[in-house]
């Protein structure tokens, strides 16, 4: 197995291997930060909604805590999302040199909300103490938009690179007559769109909630714990079932539109009817697969409600325009560890829903915190799955149909972009681990003044222990307050 994925991440020029390896580095580190990006600021603003409506002291100094939170998350993401960006240019030249004036709005779309996000954010954070509670939140109440503004930015343009569309080709295979609403409005940018920000919020809600999760599990039952994760927990139970019809769509959207990235998908070898459904399992380059669950007839059922539906194979075109049996089988999985996922969280979600319809409680069970505190990593984990099964699955294309890979790769050498990826991935270790440490020193800081405790070295002011608004106590208790959700 490893000898062969060596072997189709070498074929090409020899720097494609390096300058797919940087990508993809930098790619999957910068994706888990986006659901925080994403999603975080409308967590943040449900909880301040809840914590002025009801006057509730413990639901505002949660926001204000959460809102600190954001704040290192963008900076973190600034520098993850600019390497990012310069490495469009830096490594795949052929197709920003081509296709840039195609599908390049996307990318200013996502820069306009990038700044349009990093104002708004400082405005938030610096209104806490020096505006009037409601004015504050409707200050803030834009930056959920900006932040789904930048997210329609970037799934634009990646749902252009799998069904790209708004031009024509000249003699000499140049686009021409570009038309931008086409452009940006392509087959597979609603199914995409809607599947990612629903993906990403549930995300956000379920590791948010997994952190006061582990809270509860270690006794700390006070109502600061019960409502940091009662509020984001339930906004992604609600959107879990919706997910999975989601991902449903959008795998319906790939069969129509995609039938080979569909076939990679589904280790469908030829086109034919009443196809099994694996779970798992290895494709090989003879055709056959080997491990797995198979499942009579399902694939059809699937793909198109019935056992006759014919689903493409891959075999329905020549070998050097589909994935290679390996890259299938990359695919493959990524998208069954997301069903998989999907469906325990599916029930996760319906056993929290079952508890809180029935006694208006939270769970009891020791083992659904457990389940709750495991859900975000799991959830993080579908996020990479996701990103490497619709990148896998449109290989060799970097531009469905129309460019390979190794046609828009860089002419740096080899050995340059080897270094590069050394300094990349020494850098972003520096910059997660700065991170992570900021992440507990807050987290100190807050226990500190959930207890009282005011070091000799920190103030009160310090701490950000108190409600979010009017004049600052030395100390108070957040956890003292014990009342119902």
């Amino acid at each position: 197995m490893n000898s062969a994925i060596g072997r189709f991440l070498a074929d090409g020029p020899p720097q494609l291997l390096p300058a797919r390896e940087l990508m993809a580095f930098t790619l999957a580190s910068h994706i888990l930060l986006v659901p925080f990006g994403v999603a975080l600021p409308a967590i943040t603003l449900l909880m301040h909604y809840r914590g002025l409506r009801k006057g509730d002291a413990v639901a505002l100094l949660l926001a204000r805590r959460w809102s600190a939170v954001m704040a290192v998350q963008f900076a973190i993401g600034i520098v993850t999302g600019t390497v990012l960006s310069f490495e469009f240019g830096l490594l795949w030249p052929g197709m920003m040199g081509r296709w840039g004036d195609v599908f390049g709005l996307g990318f200013g779309i996502e820069a306009w909300a990038f700044f349009l996000e990093a104002i708004l954010i400082a405005i938030y954070l610096y209104g806490w103490r020096r505006l009037k509670p409601w004015t504050h939140f409707w200050l803030g109440l834009p930056l959920p938009l900006t932040a789904l503004m930048g997210a329609f930015g970037i799934v634009a343009a990646n749902a252009w690179m799998n069904t790209p569309r708004g031009f024509t080709l000249d003699a000499s295979g140049k686009p021409v007559n570009v038309h931008v609403r086409q452009a940006v409005f392509t087959p597979m940018f609603g199914p995409e769109y809607w599947h990612f920000v629903v993906g990403v919020v549930l995300t956000a809600g379920y590791v948010v909630a997994g952190v006061y999760a582990v809270g509860l599990l270690r006794g700390r039952r006070d109502r600061y714990h019960r409502l940091g994760f009662t509020v984001p927990f339930t906004v992604a139970a609600i959107l879990t079932p919706v997910q999975f019809v989601l991902g449903d769509s959008i795998a319906r959207s790939v069969f129509h539109k995609q039938p080979v990235k569909f076939a990679a998908t589904e280790i469908v070898w030829k086109t034919d009817t009443h196809v099994p459904e694996y779970m798992f399992g290895r494709l090989h380059a003879d055709g056959s697969i080997s491990g797995g669950i198979k499942m009579p007839q399902l694939d059809s059922i699937l793909a198109g409600f019935s056992p006759a539906t014919k689903v493409t194979g891959l075999t329905s075109v020549p070998a050097s325009d589909r994935p290679t049996a390996t890259q299938a089988t990359i695919a493959h999985w990524a998208f069954d560890i997301m069903v998989t996922i999907g469906s325990l969280l599916v029930l996760l979600a319906l056993w929290y829903g079952w508890c809180r319809l029935r006694r208006r409680e939270l769970p009891r069970s020791v083992w659904f915190f457990r389940c709750a505190a495991l859900a975000g990593a799991a959830c993080l984990l579908t996020v990479e799955c996701g990103w490497i099964t619709t990148e896998v699955g449109r290989q060799p294309w970097i531009v469905y149909q129309n460019m390979r890979v190794s046609e828009a790769v860089t002419g740096t050498r080899a050995a340059s972009l080897w270094t590069m990826f050394g300094i990349v991935v020494v850098v972003y270790v520096l910059v997660l681990g700065s991170f992570l440490t900021v992440l507990v020193k807050m987290s100190h800081r807050w226990r500190l003044a959930d207890e009282g405790v005011v070091p000799a070295d920190t103030t009160a002011e310090d701490l950000e222990g108190s409600a979010p608004y009017g004049p600052r106590p030395l100390s108070t208790s957040a956890g003292g307050d014990r009342g119902d959700e």
